[in-house]
């Protein structure tokens, strides 16, 4: 369920019967005992799981209907834009809302990053240009990079730490229907009522949860942890930081996009962007796995690139090396959607608290083990089926451990430091998918992986040591995850 399912971290409908098996606790008079459903919690509950479901199913659902836009509009050749578009402006709105939360409150933050991404479903929706289309993609983005760093701040401050692992395991469930319906209910959609329904219908379903939860956030969470600060102004060194990433990581995004020599000048242009600012964003000791925080941020960073890097060349395997069908491949990784989601339940039940971090190591190594794993169908004689069976048990691994490092992030976070370190976890999230993807679709072509892109599940003239140049080292960049899952405590 790809940045992701993430965070960003994936980014599954949660129903109501879903969110009370989360409850841990039982529904007690008192605010101290109740769960997140218990009646002070539940308006605030409701309403912020429905925010990260609709922002999940557009996201499950919005490839699906890319090609036709894109075709539609007389795009294709700029149809890559309109998914780094999204990105890099996300990135830039994680930094804005880090800020924006830990000095005036998440309330602001949540409030224009949901108006922002409804707006940009709505240029999309009715653009009469490519361009147009691909300029609503990065109004949303922007949207959504203020929401999910936002929406970590409402519950670090809006829950105690007793129940912050359940409210994250509902953000992470409510990600499974979506990644299994949404590509059948937006194809649907694309057929009978056309494209631009897919992103024009959503903003309307975006009332419900801000009814719900806006007044609870203005109770809980408004205005900063110091009042002090109340009105003070942005940092301006780290707002440049965040133009510095956004660009570099478009700049590298197009570059790898097209490898040639010319390629270079972004790509070392993008780089040169880059370095700095992902020096100067995230904590200090993240790239040599520093104890507590710094590996904290790291481990997100490379559990969800390594994962996702690995899940998106799964359904081109099936495809063009066992010849499955594209919506056969693409079922494939249905039952990880439930697997991610239980991981996730697991790792909220209060009686492994203690065990939190040998959950997450045995978390990685189920994720290395199923990357690994994946490339075994390029032998006929290993069913196909035996892919999913292991992509079921990475994608449980990677419940502990994404969930696992937003409550982690949470309790090693100070209250006025939460928005930052929270845009820093989503940051090494977001920048890790586009830099190891970027290395295994460069390792994919260089072996005679063929043209892929987007638009299309088929790679002309593909030869199955393409397939293992990605997966063999993304699993090996898992078992540095496991590794750093040794270092999450001070010593």
């Amino acid at each position: 369920m790809p940045a992701s399912r993430q965070g960003p971290n994936r980014p599954v409908a949660l129903t109501l019967a879903t969110m009370a098996a989360l409850d841990t606790t039982p529904d007690l008079p008192t605010e101290h005992e109740e769960g997140v459903l218990g009646r002070s919690y539940r308006a605030l509950s409701i309403g912020i799981v429905s925010v990260v479901l609709l922002i999940a199913f557009e996201a499950t659902a919005v490839g699906t209907a890319m090609p036709v836009a894109a075709r539609e509009l007389d795009g294709v050749s700029l149809y890559a834009f309109a998914f780094s578009g999204y990105f890099t402006t996300s990135l830039f709105g994680m930094v804005l809302a880090g800020q924006w939360s830990d000095r005036r409150g998440p309330l602001g933050a949540v409030t224009t990053g949901i108006g922002a991404f409804a707006t940009g479903l709505l240029l999309s929706g009715t653009a009469t240009a490519m361009w147009l289309f691909i300029l609503g993609r990065a109004v949303q983005g922007l949207g959504g990079g203020l929401v999910i760093v936002a929406l970590y701040v409402v519950v670090g401050r809006a829950y105690p730490e007793r129940l912050r692992p359940a409210i994250m395991a509902a953000f992470a469930a409510s990600w499974v229907v979506p990644s299994i319906v949404g590509p059948l209910a937006s194809g649907a959609v694309t057929e009978h009522l056309g494209w631009r329904w897919v992103f024009v219908g959503i903003p309307v379903l975006v009332v419900f949860p801000l009814a719900l939860a806006l007044p609870q956030i203005r109770r809980r969470a408004a205005g900063a942890v110091d009042h002090a600060a109340d009105h003070a102004s942005f940092d301006r060194r780290r707002i440049r930081l965040a133009l510095g990433i956004s660009l570099g990581a478009g700049l590298l995004q197009y570059a790898a996009q097209d490898l040639t020599w010319l390629s270079l000048v972004p790509g070392v242009a993008g780089a040169a962007l880059l370095v700095p600012a992902v020096l100067g964003l995230l904590p200090r000791g993240t790239y040599r796995a520093a104890r507590g925080l710094p590996s904290v941020v790291l481990l997100r960073g490379v559990a969800a690139g390594s994962f996702i890097a690995a899940e998106s060349f799964v359904p081109l395997m099936l495809v063009t090396q066992r010849g499955l069908s594209p919506t056969l491949a693409g079922f494939s990784l249905a039952a990880g959607g439930v697997t991610w989601a239980l991981g996730s339940w697991v790792q909220s039940r209060a009686r492994v608290e203690p065990y939190r971090d040998r959950l997450m190591t045995f978390g990685m190594v189920l994720v290395a083990g199923a990357i690994a794993a994946a490339p075994s169908v390029l032998i006929d004689s290993v069913p196909a089926w035996s892919l999913a069976v292991a992509w079921a048990f990475g994608c449980f691994g990677m419940g502990l451990v994404i969930s696992s490092t937003s409550v982690l992030l949470l309790q090693l976070s100070a209250p006025e430091e939460a928005g930052t370190n929270s845009a820093a976890l989503q940051i090494s999230d977001g920048l890790s998918n586009v830099v190891l993807l970027a290395i295994g679709g460069a390792a994919f072509a260089a072996l005679g992986g063929g043209t892929v892109s987007h638009a299309a599940t088929e790679a002309s003239g593909s030869h199955p040591a393409a397939f293992a140049a990605v997966f063999l080292p993304m699993a090996g960049v898992a078992l540095v995850g496991a590794w750093v899952t040794t270092r999450l405590r001070e010593a």
